[in-house]
C-alpha cells in the first residue's frame, strides 16, 4: 500500500514539474506598428482617435509613457531594435545603409532559439546592415510574410512571434497620392468606421485649413485601419487558446510619418506608444503590479533585447548596454537618441531626454526642419505647405520649421507636446539648459559616436574593420578632438569662426571636415576674413572638407574653382560624395550654373536612388523658383 501511495505520489510530482517546464517560459508577442505618435493614440488621451484594440491593450496592460525610439525612421529604428546596439556605436544611422557589424553582434531572437523558442517574423526586415540574409536566418526561424506562432511544430514550444503592422506608414498618412491612400485605407474601413476631415484637431504647426484636414485625416484613419487588423490578431491568437500563455508588446518603430516628425531629432521623431500586458498566469513577472497601469519609466529600443533575453532566461551577452525593463534595478534618468540622414536628406542630431525635457543639438543647422526629403516632398500636404509660404499664409510658428534651425533646442514636453516654444533662450530654463546639454556632451563622448566620422568615411573604413570597432581605437578616432570641433558647428560670431579656420589646418581630417561645416552656419560677412583658409581647403585631400569648403566660397564669394569642385563633384562615381555635393547645391541661392550638371547626374546609370532624389528635389526647387 506503501509502495502505491510513494508511486502516485511520484507521478503526480513528476506531473506537476513537466506542466511546470513546458509552461515556465512565456509565449512573446510582438506588435510592431509603423510611424505613430502616441498623440494619435486613444488610451494616450486623444478622443478624436479610434483605436479599441490598442487602449484595451493599455486598459488590461501597463502603459509607458516615456517610450523612445532610438531613431526617427524606419531602418535605423530597426537596426538597433533587433541588435540591441545604438546606431551610432554600430553606424547603422544614416537610413538605408549596408555597412557590417562585428560577426558576435546577433539579433536578440539567435539569443532566445537556444532557449528553446521558435522564433518567427512577419515580415518587415529593414535591418540596415550589410550580409542581412545571413543575418535574418540566423536570427529567425522563419522570417517571411506567412511567418506565425502556428508553424511550428511542437505546440508546447514557447515562442517568440512578431507581427509589423504597415497600415499606419508614411505612405498611408503622407507620401503616396490620395487615390492610392484610399483604396490602401479608406476601402478597408466602413463609413462608420472613418474619420471625418473635422473629426480632429490640428496640430498648430500646420496650417488649419481645409486642404490640410483633408491630407491630415489619413493619419487617423490609417491608425483606425492598424488598430482593426491588431485586433484580428488578437483574435487569432485567442482561438489558438494562447491568450493565457503570451505576454504580448506592442509598439511603434518611431515617430508620426508627417511632416516634422518621422525623421526629425525632436520629441515628435524619436517618442512612441508602448504598452505590455501579462496574462494573469505571467502578472507576477511585472514589476508593476496590477492592469491597467501607466508608468513614467524612460526606455529606449536599446533596452528592448535584454528584456526578452532575459524574460526567456536566455545569457544577455555583455555588448547589450540596455536594462531590463522588467526589473526595478537601474532605471535610467536619462536617454541618448540620434536622428542621421533620411533617404536623401543629411542630418546628424543628437538628444537627450528626461521624459519631460527633450533637448537637441543640431549638428547641420543649416538645414531647416522641413529639409528636402524626395519622400516628404511628393506627399500633396507638402506641397499644400509649400504653396501656403510662398503666398505668406503661414503664421510664424508655421513658418519657423522651414527656416533654419536653432544649433540647439530644448522643449518642456509637459506642457508644449507639438515643440513650438525653444526653451533654450529662456534664463528660467538656464539651469535645465545647462544640465542637458552636459549630459548631451558626456553620453556622446562615452558612446564614441561613429556618426561623426562623414558616411563617406565610413564607407572606406568598412572595407577593413566594423565601424563598431574602429571608433574604438583612438589612434584611428580621436573622438575627443573631432567632438570638440562638431561642437562648434551651428555657433556663430568671429571667435567661433576664427577657431574654426584654425582647424582646417588640424592633421585629422575629420576635424577638418568639422571646422568646414562649422563655418557653413556663420554670416557671410564673418567668413569674408576667412576667404584665403577656405580657399586652401579647396585643395584638401579630403574629399568632404573640399566639397564643403567649395559650397562656402561659391556660396559667399562666388568662386569659380569652386563651382567646378562642385559640378565635378556632382557627377561622382562615389555616391556618398555626389549626394553630399547636391544637397549642399540644394541650399546655395544660386543654383542656375548646375542645372545641366544636375540633369546629367540624374541620368548616369550609376545612380541610387537617394542621388536620383536629391537630383529631383534640386530640379523641383530650380523650377518652383522660376515660377
Amino acid at each position: 500500500m506503501k509502495v502505491k501511495i510513494h508511486k502516485i505520489i511520484f507521478f503526480f510530482l513528476l506531473f506537476i514539474v513537466v506542466s511546470f517546464s513546458a509552461q515556465e517560459k512565456p509565449n512573446i508577442l510582438w506588435i510592431t506598428i509603423e510611424d505613430t505618435s502616441p498623440q494619435f493614440i486613444g488610451c494616450y488621451g486623444n478622443e478624436n482617435a479610434s483605436t479599441p484594440n490598442i487602449d484595451k491593450l493599455a486598459e488590461n496592460g501597463i502603459r509607458f509613457t516615456n517610450a523612445f525610439a532610438t531613431g526617427t525612421v524606419c531602418s535605423a529604428s530597426r537596426s538597433a531594435i533587433i541588435t540591441g546596439v545604438p546606431t551610432f556605436k554600430l553606424g547603422t544611422g544614416n537610413h538605408r545603409s549596408n555597412y557590417p557589424i562585428p560577426t558576435f553582434i546577433k539579433g536578440f531572437p539567435y539569443y532566445l532559439k537556444q532557449e528553446g523558442y521558435y522564433t518567427s517574423n512577419n515580415e518587415k526586415t529593414d535591418y540596415n546592415i550589410a550580409n542581412e540574409k545571413e543575418f535574418i536566418d540566423e536570427t529567425w526561424d522563419d522570417s517571411s510574410n506567412t511567418a506565425t506562432w502556428s508553424k511550428r511544430k511542437d505546440k508546447n514550444q514557447p515562442f517568440f512571434s512578431v507581427f509589423n503592422f504597415a497600415a499606419s506608414h508614411q505612405s498611408r498618412t503622407m507620401s503616396m497620392p490620395f487615390d492610392w491612400y484610399e483604396k490602401s485605407v479608406l476601402n478597408y474601413l466602413s463609413e462608420e468606421e472613418r474619420i471625418g476631415n473635422n473629426d480632429f484637431e490640428m496640430p498648430p504647426y500646420f496650417k488649419d485649413s481645409p486642404e490640410m484636414r483633408k491630407q491630415f485625416a489619413r493619419v487617423y484613419n490609417s491608425i483606425k485601419l492598424t488598430d482593426k487588423r491588431i485586433g484580428d490578431l488578437l483574435q487569432k491568437l485567442e482561438k489558438d487558446n494562447l491568450l493565457e500563455n503570451t505576454i504580448i508588446f506592442f509598439y511603434a518603430d518611431h515617430g508620426e510619418g508627417i511632416p516634422r516628425a518621422k525623421t526629425n531629432g525632436i520629441n515628435l521623431g524619436y517618442r512612441v506608444p508602448f504598452i505590455i500586458k501579462f496574462p494573469k498566469k505571467y502578472k507576477h513577472l511585472s514589476p508593476w503590479g496590477k492592469e491597467g497601469i501607466v508608468t513614467n519609466d524612460l526606455i529606449s529600443f536599446e533596452d528592448l533585447a535584454p528584456t526578452i533575453i532575459n524574460l526567456a532566461k536566455g545569457n544577455v551577452p555583455n555588448y547589450l548596454k540596455g536594462r531590463d525593463i522588467l526589473t526595478k534595478n537601474n532605471k535610467k534618468n536619462y536617454l541618448l537618441l540620434s536622428s542621421d540622414r533620411a533617404d536623401n536628406g543629411p542630418d546628424l542630431t543628437r538628444t537627450i531626454t528626461d521624459g519631460r525635457f527633450v533637448y537637441s543639438r543640431n549638428f547641420t543647422p543649416f538645414m531647416p526642419e522641413m529639409r528636402y526629403i524626395r519622400y516628404i516632398e511628393q506627399a500633396e500636404i507638402t506641397q499644400q505647405m509649400r504653396l501656403d509660404l510662398k503666398n505668406n499664409q503661414l503664421n510664424e510658428v508655421q513658418t519657423n520649421i522651414f527656416k533654419n534651425r536653432p544649433f540647439e533646442v530644448l522643449y518642456d514636453i509637459d506642457n508644449d507636446i507639438w515643440e513650438t516654444k525653444n526653451l533654450a533662450g529662456d534664463q528660467k530654463y538656464k539651469a535645465v539648459l545647462k544640465k542637458m546639454r552636459n549630459q548631451l556632451d558626456a553620453d556622446i563622448l562615452k558612446a564614441k559616436d561613429i556618426l561623426f566620422a562623414t558616411e563617406y568615411k565610413i564607407e572606406v573604413l568598412s572595407e577593413k574593420e566594423t565601424p563598431y570597432q574602429f571608433r574604438l581605437d583612438d589612434k584611428k578616432y580621436p573622438f575627443h578632438k573631432i567632438y570638440k570641433a562638431a561642437s562648434l558647428s551651428g555657433k556663430k560670431g568671429n571667435h567661433i569662426a576664427k577657431k574654426q579656420a584654425k582647424l582646417l589646418s588640424s592633421e585629422n581630417e575629420i576635424v577638418r571636415y568639422w571646422a568646414s561645416v562649422g563655418l557653413l552656419s556663420q554670416e557671410k560677412n564673418i567668413l569674408q576674413s576667412y576667404k584665403k583658409e577656405l580657399s586652401d581647403a579647396l585643395n584638401d585631400s579630403f574629399a568632404p572638407v573640399a566639397i564643403t569648403a567649395a559650397a562656402i566660397s561659391y556660396d559667399v564669394f562666388g568662386d569659380k574653382k569652386s563651382e567646378e569642385i562642385l559640378k565635378k563633384y556632382s557627377l561622382d562615381d562615389n555616391l556618398n560624395l555626389a549626394l553630399l555635393t547636391i544637397n549642399y547645391l540644394i541650399y546655395i541661392k544660386d543654383k542656375l550654373p548646375f542645372l545641366e550638371t544636375i540633369k546629367k547626374s540624374k541620368n548616369l546609370p550609376s545612380r541610387n536612388y537617394k542621388v536620383t532624389a536629391a537630383c529631383t528635389d534640386f530640379l523641383v526647387i530650380l523650377n518652383s523658383n522660376d515660377d
